[in-house]
């Protein structure tokens, strides 16, 4: 089992945000800029690039960050509800402590990223493609991993419930630290990932219906 590679992150000085250039734009470049209890919600940011940036404590309620690509960059203390990073690329990235509900992830590429803490609802991340990836010490409330891709991706003291794992590629994915292992679909698709002997028990009803096995005192 190959370990997760953690990003190491070394932001420089930072810039703030300008509030008064209009908000976010479309295809924005945002390079070494800090973005602290700003209130974000609703604004257009397709295909912008995050270099080198901080978001600290702002609101991303619908915010469209479609096909953005966010590098180098530590998210903290984020929240909101429908935000769209559909198709956006995350490199070297920590995002700690997030409130967010029905983020948009599908489609988006996730290397070298920890998720730290907080509680995302609803993650929507099918056919997306995680390398490198660590979920730590968060919740996450049915999420979506149908069709994705994934490796070396670690779930430490992380507690996954309702999780979708219908036609996901595994390889190196470690499930033994998981607090909570609650799949609603697609326990078939567990190939290439490792449990612990707890879970195992745990899983056992579903990985028998999945083989026709009845199981009768």
């Amino acid at each position: 089992m190959r370990k997760a590679r953690r990003p190491e992150i070394r932001l420089p000085p930072l810039t703030p945000f300008d509030e008064d250039g209009g908000g976010l734009e479309p295809d924005g470049d945002y390079d070494g800029v800090s973005f602290t209890d700003l209130d974000l919600a609703g604004q257009q940011g397709r295909g912008a690039r995050f270099l080198d940036c901080a978001l600290d404590g702002c609101a991303l309620d619908e915010t469209s960050l479609t096909n953005a690509r966010v590098i180098d960059s530590v998210l903290t203390g984020i929240r909101g509800v429908g935000t769209s990073l559909a198709g956006a690329s995350l490199r070297d990235v920590e995002l700690v402590d997030a409130r967010l509900g029905g983020v948009q992830l599908h489609g988006a590429v996730l290397e070298r990223v920890v998720i730290r803490g907080g509680k995302i609802d609803y993650l929507n991340l099918r056919e997306a493609r995680l390398k490198d990836v660590v979920f730590e010490g968060c919740v996450l409330a049915e999420p979506d991993f149908g069709g994705a891709s994934l490796e070396r991706v670690e779930f430490v003291d992380c507690a996954l419930k309702g999780a979708d794992f219908s036609g996901v590629r595994m390889r190196d994915v470690d499930l033994r630290r998981a607090t909570t292992l609650e799949i609603t679909r697609g326990v078939e698709s567990l190939a290439g990932a490792v449990i612990s002997p707890s879970q195992l028990f745990d899983l056992a009803p579903l990985l028998a219906a999945q083989v026709g096995l009845r199981v009768e005192g």
